[in-house]
């Protein structure tokens, strides 16, 4: 110990608040700092035996709290923190120190002698002269030369929990006004996971023995020395198959545990009933030891799940705990029980997703609003350290207590309504196709202009993969997606370095990329652009090289140049050649130059390039999509004259609008970017295309009477119509004009019905979109962050038209301030706009009139002092949302020269 932490320990205030607080720190350290980090856990564990206790009864530590001779029992905490401090220089005993044993059972005279007058429920009173840590390890198996007798009697000496023997013990407390009997097994039971491993077992039904009476069968051998072994052995063969019967009974596969959850539901609702809950220290600090415990046996011991598959009701049992949101829980217990549920091999963790899936929508939230207040009170107790070399990713709680809410997500999605099988192996079956496609077209592509490259596609999430239950799949899950997000977190979240750590695999750290599901849509908004500009950098590197290798002439960029009056024509042709020549050319940073203009795209041109190009291709004249004037939504016009090359540089311009972050005016239907997304139409998605069809159908699937053939007059052969007005028709089954639709068949209808207008009539020109926009994006983790109305959001900008909050992001330049008159008046102008001059003022300054992801907070507009007051109208950098702004004198002459520069700033004003 160091001389510094000598002198701090000299002032009991100092020491009793390092103590205490030290339990909610968790930071890794290495050579000095492991031996402080040590050092100072050594200290805690003397603090709190001081003051909590081992749990056991008559234990003979003089310096343990449980034990009858300790003298310090009445002293203030600061003392027992100065005491904790003395008593790890001088290494005392402590209680929990020594390795993880399975204590050898007494003979059995001695067992039958100490067991006299004891009661059933009360925990075993052996005299701890020289202490053992309480928690009995599950990291070696029983030898195979141990012999039966000794497991027998292993058994029978660990203490477990019944719901009987709770209340049992509880109405025994009540009686006589001692909790301390009952503090003493809950301490005994819940620091050892042995014990509770074994507490509230289901039993079969109907069966006359209990588990008290079986727990007395064993503990007779005990008594008697001539049992024959052939006995025991059938007497544990008989409890795994009474266990089994249980199981086999209540319809739990094998992937369940044999935790009897309603049993334990009951005996934890006893005790919660229980005045003042004395009990709550004492659990505490015994789940602190189980969890610290459990984890050293999971991390050194990779098989122990294999070896003890009762391992996982420990964690059902602790996790049925009402408790979970008290203040004392989340500041010592639930942290470290978290790192130990994290330690659980993936198919643990995923076998608790499914158990856990079954529990319901409530039990999930409630405990994902536990998690989220772990989080959130780690983030507040430390919220002066975020940022200045330490990290929300650096913080192991705050880490375990995300990839815990990972099993709970996805139980939400196991458990939630997710697409039949079969629609599932369909869209998986098409999607490989159209990959594989994909693929052979990008290295096609790279032949001859540079060495091909193999491609980067995202993982999937192995939780997905094991559960085979994916968000996309799932179209309402237990508990809502946003509920699963923390605001507080996303607050403090610097992207640089959660970036950094998304291929880290250290336990103690987490890049939040790969755990989406707690992320807002800004935050991944944010982690995609940055991980898109490290890729575009990446394209420049690699083009440099090509250069210096091969002599390649440098392509660095992206570049398109254009020519106003022929601008599809220009940007197709380019693009065209582009994805022909090499698609990875498609992923370098795009620049824009309008033939004859002078200017430099810092993002500005592209923001009107993308507008101008998207206008003309929606234009219904082109013949490429029909537009549905009630929804405001275009479609995929099935009819077309187009060929697929027009439709894949149409997908080629989406992709890039997102790759390069630029927001553009597409009115498509959320059901274009679920098929993005790899997902088919369903009668679901109808309403968004054509709601008066989507209406009659359900109408039609409401209809209860027998003539629904005569009501309706429907056939499976539908009508419809081309770009020119021209009626067709199509049969939705073979002979379909003659087959009636029934009470029977109704439901088969609709769905064939809205697979050909959603799927089949525009398989053509849909999978050429596709493959347009995955040449861009197909190594952007858009697929992984994302959800399909995300995308939406990310393509089309946000629908919150708030100016308030742009007004206090604005920043300010050039001698104005927030205060200045000037300002002032501008705010007012803009205030009182309707909303059609409000989107032409966000156009004139950033060149959209789209909101950014994340609302106009997220904008980042600067006004700056455009010389004194003028004739001259505002201008704006469109590159970098700067407007700027002349020093007017009044109100109605700012007025008027905004508004006329924002009405006429087409091709002019904008720089």
């Amino acid at each position: 110990m160091s001389n510094n932490e000598k002198t701090e320990d000299q002032s009991g205030t100092k020491a009793a608040s390092i103590v205490p607080a030290s339990l909610s720190e968790s930071r890794p350290q290495t050579g000095d700092g492991m031996k402080r980090a040590a050092a100072k856990e050594q200290i805690e564990k003397f603090y709190y035996q001081l003051t909590d206790g081992c749990g056991r009864e008559n234990c003979e530590n003089a310096h343990c709290a449980s034990s009858p001779t300790f003298i310090l029992r009445d002293q203030e905490r600061n003392t027992l923190a100065l005491k904790a401090v003395e008593l790890f220089r001088n290494k005392a005993d402590l209680c929990g120190v020594q390795p993880s044993k399975v204590a050898r059972a007494a003979k059995p005279a001695q067992a039958s002698s100490s067991s006299q007058g004891t009661s059933p429920c009360e925990p075993s009173t052996s005299a701890c002269t020289t202490p053992v840590k309480p928690v009995v390890s599950f990291m070696k198996p029983s030898s195979s030369s141990s012999s039966l007798s000794e497991k027998s009697a292993s058994m029978a000496s660990v203490q477990y929990l019944t719901e009987e023997k709770i209340k049992e013990l509880v109405d025994e407390c009540e009686g006589s006004k001692s909790w301390s009997k009952f503090i003493r097994l809950i301490g005994a039971t819940f620091n050892n996971p042995e014990s509770l491993s074994i507490s509230f077992l289901m039993q079969p039904e109907g069966s006359g023995q209990t588990k008290h009476s079986k727990d007395t069968n064993t503990k007779k051998f005990d008594e008697d020395k001539d049992v024959d072994e052939k006995e025991d052995f059938i007497d544990i063969q008989s409890k795994h198959k009474n266990n089994q019967t249980a199981i086999e009974q209540l319809n739990l596969s094998e992937d369940d545990v044999s935790v009897d959850i309603a049993s334990v539901r009951r005996a934890f609702d006893a005790l919660m009933n229980i005045p003042d809950l004395p009990f709550i220290p004492a659990l505490t600090n015994a789940l602190t030891y189980l969890a610290k415990g459990v984890h050293i046996d999971l991390k050194f011991n990779p098989l122990i799940l294999k070896q003890n598959p009762q391992l996982l009701n420990v964690f059902v049992i602790v996790m049925e705990l009402p408790c979970l949101s008290s203040p004392e829980f989340i500041e010592r217990a639930f942290p470290d029980f978290c790192k130990a549920l994290c330690k659980l091999p993936l198919s643990g963790q995923c076998k608790l997703a499914k158990v856990w899936a079954k529990f319901g929508a409530d039990w999930v939230r409630e405990r994902v609003q536990s998690l989220h207040q772990l989080i959130t009170v780690r983030i507040v107790n430390n919220e002066g350290r975020w940022g200045r070399g330490y990290h929300i990713n650096d913080d192991a709680d705050i880490a375990s207590a995300t990839r815990v809410m990972k099993i709970l997500y996805y139980a939400s999605i196991y458990g939630g309504e997710r697409d039949s099988e079969k629609t599932i192996a369909e869209e998986k079956s098409i999607n490989d196709d159209d990959e594989n496609l994909q693929d052979m077209l990008q290295l096609q592509g790279a032949v001859g202009h540079s060495e091909p490259k193999e491609l980067r596609h995202q993982k999937e999430d192995p939780y997905a993969q094991q559960l085979n239950a994916y968000s996309i799949d799932c179209r309402k899950p237990l508990v809502p997606y946003e509920e699963f997000i923390n605001e507080l977190l996303n607050e403090y979240l610097d992207v640089e370095t959660d970036y950094k750590y998304k291929d880290d695999t250290d336990d103690t750290k987490i890049s939040f990329m790969n755990h989406s599901y707690i992320l807002t849509t800004a935050s991944k908004f944010t982690l995609m652009y940055f991980d898109n500009r490290v890729r575009m950098f990446n394209e420049r590197r690699s083009s440099i090289l090509q250069t210096i290798v091969h002599g390649l002439p440098p392509i660095p960029y992206l570049r398109l140049q254009v020519r106003r009056d022929h601008l599809i024509d220009d940007a197709l042709v380019a693009l065209e050649m582009t994805a022909m020549d090499n698609p990875q050319d498609l992923k370098k940073q795009l620049f824009i130059e309008f033939d004859g203009e002078q200017g430099l795209d810092e993002g500005g041109v592209s923001k009107e390039f993308f507008q101008l190009v998207i206008e003309e291709i929606f234009n219904i004249d082109f013949g490429m999509f029909v537009y549905n004037e009630e929804q405001n939504v275009f479609w995929f016009n099935p009819t077309s004259f187009e060929n697929d090359g027009q439709f894949t540089l149409i997908g080629i311009m989406l992709g890039l609008a997102i790759y390069n972050s630029t927001i553009v005016d597409v009115h498509f239907p959320a059901v274009v970017y679920r098929k993005l997304m790899g997902k088919k139409g369903t009668f679901e998605d109808l309403k968004e295309v054509d709601t008066t069809l989507a209406k009659s159908l359900q109408e039609l699937m409401d209809y209860t009477e027998d003539d629904i053939d005569e009501v309706f007059m429907q056939t499976f052969q539908i009508g419809y119509k081309d770009v020119f007005g021209s009626s067709l028709t199509h049969d939705l089954k073979e002979n379909g004009n003659q087959i009636n639709v029934t009470q029977q068949n109704k439901k088969e209808f609709t769905t064939l019905y809205a697979d050909f207008i959603l799927n089949k009539s525009i398989q053509k020109q849909f999978r050429a979109f596709k493959r347009g926009f995955q040449m861009v994006v197909n190594e952007s983790p858009l697929k992984t962050l994302f959800k399909p109305e995300e995308i939406e959001l990310l393509v089309c900008g946000s629908k919150e038209f708030d100016f308030s909050a742009l007004e206090q992001a604005t920043e300010y330049d050039a001698g104005f301030t927030a205060d200045h008159r000037t300002i002032k008046h501008f705010w007012e102008v803009v205030h009182e706009f309707t909303e059609e001059q409000k989107r032409k003022l966000l156009q004139f300054t950033t060149g959209t009139d789209k909101v950014p992801v994340g609302g106009l907070s997220k904008l980042k507009l600067i006004i700056a002092r455009n010389g004194p007051d003028s004739e001259r109208l505002p201008t704006a950098h469109t590159c970098f949302n700067v407007l700027l702004l002349p020093d007017y004198t009044t109100k109605e002459k700012l007025q008027e020269r905004l508004i006329k520069a924002i009405s006429y700033s087409k091709g002019f004003g904008m720089l």
